[in-house]
């Protein structure tokens, strides 16, 4: 569970970025005249930016695990029966959550309380579907998608959803991870 909602926290990094460049207040003074405005006051002017850089961060822990601690650890090989390419999703995950959000109104504290239910909203359907392989950040970072069949060591499975660095191909060998009933991340073997 944990590490799904840290998948989805990695899913928002583009979100996280682009809300730190809309909202973002810097005082910007070139007078020899200027004055710190102080920490207290540029902290609290930045609220949202600070908690997009932790989101950021809590992207990058999540991807570290994602991509570290699951290397080595993998079950038997499965040979791939059936293939097909479903990168698509991660557009579709883009196009549906990422662009609207930063559409958001980001002044008033009520629009920011339901940018925050909207997303803790979007996290517990995305958890709770399983759509966290649909990640437009593990795109940017060179994972692709694939729905396979395949033969497991305990017979043929269906509809496995693939996340990997690799290229498939039909008939190719394959370690995996299971992440979740449906969803392994694989590496050639």
């Amino acid at each position: 569970m944990m590490r799904k909602i840290g998948l989805f926290i990695l899913s928002l990094w583009l979100f996280f970025i682009l809300t730190i460049i809309i909202t973002i207040q810097i005082p910007v003074y070139f007078a020899e005249d200027y004055v710190f405005i102080g920490w207290y006051e540029f902290l609290s002017t930045n609220i949202i930016p600070i908690f997009c850089l932790l989101g950021i961060i809590g992207g990058f822990a999540s991807f570290f695990d994602f991509k570290y601690v699951l290397k080595d650890a993998t079950n038997m090989p499965f040979s791939i029966n059936k293939i097909e390419n479903i990168n698509y999703e991660h557009l579709t995950f883009l196009t549906t959550y990422i662009v609207p959000l930063v559409c958001f109104n980001f002044v008033e504290i009520r629009y920011q309380i339901v940018l925050m239910i909207v997303i803790i909203v979007i996290c517990a359907i995305y958890v709770k579907t399983d759509l966290f392989y649909a990640n437009p950040t593990l795109a940017l970072l060179g994972f692709k998608i694939y729905k396979i069949d395949g033969n497991f060591e305990d017979g043929i499975r269906e509809g496995i959803i693939l996340i990997s660095k690799d290229n498939l191909i039909k008939n190719q060998r394959c370690d995996y991870l299971k992440l979740d009933d449906r969803i392994y991340y694989a590496k050639i073997k």
